[in-house]
């Protein structure tokens, strides 16, 4: 357009739609009247703490490298996004990714949409077999869980020229990005913390690593970024500041007043409402203890030879493989602990595969060297419930993590002999028919204490939330509450569901009972 040309305007334009969009140009400078513009137009009214970590820490630093590491319950997620909703307000970043466990991924999605209006999109890994899902718009706001974004097709597509770099990434439970040190000096780094090297602008060693991008801006969350460990709470650090903080020695000069500029922790002690009154009240726990019933078939004398059986058969074990009993052992114990059902369903499968390699013996399908060989890669795995949390495991076709390692454990070979498998065979079908007797019984002291206490009068309009470590010992819950009369009114989340049903889960126990919502979550 040319000086001597003139500007035709308009005015037939619908007047609400003018004002709508001068609103929201209007609004997009709103950072510039309210420091603390974020709190403004989020669904949250932030804590103290809160307000303090992200407008007087994390929004003073450009570029941000910082570890978070609060309590548990202190609202880091919270935080988090106040920190997103500031930052994409000013239009200082446009592309973020959040990389948590598992099974915090729902959660992330549904506190950025439901508190900050922000919609993240969930990536699961299927998705990377057609179109990059790291190109677009739509990519621009993306939630994907580390061990996904970690495994090699996906990390590839981000590896792809087209995608664009990321200007923040935020890793929740930061502590499991781990690398560690032996005692040879040899630095072992999970593929977690590679992925985390790689973002973060980390020198990296292998090209299967490699980026052509890093985010400038990084975000560690944890609530124990230390545990114990110097070389792995170093090798935090050292995503934030990879240059610097090159070497474990020169992390340990590093001055006290240049840490503080990228770390902060506060305790739930601290933690106070804005009138000063403590945020988390006294906490009240009390261990309730049951007796086993006793007699000719009772949970005593399930206990006692289940006892007998893994220290004889077991122990047995240990001369050639100690590692193998070990996991068998820890596997049984723990079922016996949880419930009568739990340990009749493992006695069963663990029956069902001695019967099938006792028949792979006489079909000449297995021999003595080969179940040596099965038993020795048996004791090499790790366990599960000791290495992870339930977040942090991977879900395999609507299966737990924890669930295909007991399979693999309970269907692992402890003896080596064809002798020694029909002996055990016949002591764990001795076992599995008293555990049925024992169940079928309907006597199981653990569930009774829990009637006591969700038939206390004090309980009768309070929701209950009820731990279990294993998914037989949730299935029997469920089933002896509805024989209670509690049909409809029982909430259930376990490892292998995905996060739109487990959402919808939450919602029916959050939902008041007099709404027709649940007043039991197991």
């Amino acid at each position: 357009m040319t000086r001597t040309q003139s500007i035709q305007t308009d005015f037939r334009a619908d007047a609400n739609v003018v004002r709508t969009l001068a609103e929201g140009e209007r609004l997009t400078y709103g950072h510039l009247f309210n420091p603390a513009y974020a709190a403004e137009i989020s669904r949250v009214d932030p804590l103290p703490h809160q307000r303090i970590a992200v407008y007087q820490h994390m929004i003073q630093q450009s570029p941000l490298r910082f570890l978070l590491a609060d309590d548990a319950g202190a609202g880091k997620t919270i935080m988090s996004g106040l920190y997103l909703r500031e930052m994409l307000a000013r239009r200082l970043i446009r592309r973020v990714l959040i990389v948590p466990p598992a099974g915090l991924v729902s959660n992330w999605e549904r506190e950025m949409r439901q508190l900050f209006s922000l919609p993240f999109r969930i990536l699961v890994g299927n998705e990377t077999r057609g179109a990059n899902p790291f190109v677009g718009d739509e990519s621009n706001l993306l939630i994907v869980s580390v061990d996904t974004l970690s495994s090699e097709r996906v990390f590839r597509r981000l590896q792809e020229s087209a995608v664009e770099p990321y200007d923040l990434v935020i890793f929740d439970e930061a502590h499991k990005l781990s690398a560690n040190r032996s005692d040879d000096f040899r630095v072992r780094k999970t593929y977690r913390y590679r992925l985390a090297e790689a973002l973060s602008g980390a020198p990296v060693d292998d090209e299967r690593w490699q980026l052509h991008w890093s985010c400038p801006h990084v975000l560690l969350l944890t609530a124990t970024p230390h545990m114990g460990k110097d070389y792995p709470y170093y090798a935090l650090w050292r995503l934030l500041e990879p240059q610097t903080l090159s070497t474990f020695d020169a992390f340990d000069g590093y001055p006290a007043e240049e840490r503080q500029k990228h770390f902060l922790r506060r305790t739930k002690e601290e933690m106070v409402y804005a009138d000063g009154a403590p945020l988390y009240p006294p906490r009240h726990s009390d261990t309730l203890s049951y007796s086993l019933t006793q007699g000719d078939i009772s949970e005593q004398l399930l206990y006692d030879e289940m006892t007998r059986y893994i220290k004889e058969i077991y122990n047995r074990a240990k001369i050639l493989n100690r590692s193998a009993a070990r996991l068998a052992m820890s596997v049984l114990q723990r079922r016996l602990a949880s419930s009568t059902y739990a340990l009749l369903c493992s006695l069963q499968r663990r029956y069902n595969r001695l019967t099938q390699l006792i028949a792979d013996v006489h079909a000449g399908k297995l021999d003595i060297e080969r179940l040596a060989a099965q038993q020795e890669q048996l004791g090499q795995s790790d366990d599960v419930f000791e290495e992870k949390t339930a977040d942090e495991e991977a879900n395999f076709d609507e299966r737990e993590e924890n669930e295909r390692f007991e399979d693999e454990v309970m269907g692992g070979i402890v003896e080596v002999t064809l002798i020694q498998l029909e002996n055990e065979r016949t002591e764990v079908e001795a076992l599995l028919h008293l555990a049925r007797q024992v169940y079928e019984r309907g006597e199981e002291s653990k569930f009774e204490k829990l009637r006591e206490v969700v038939r206390d009068p004090r309980y009768r309009d309070e929701k209950i939330l009820i731990f279990t470590e294993h998914r037989d010992t949730l299935q029997f819950l469920v089933h002896r509450f509805e024989e209670l009369g509690f049909t409809g009114q029982i909430a259930q989340i376990h490892g292998g569901m995905d996060y739109k049903d487990r959402d919808e889960q939450i919602e029916f126990f959050r939902k008041a009972a007099s709404a027709g919502g649940a007043n039991y979550l197991i």
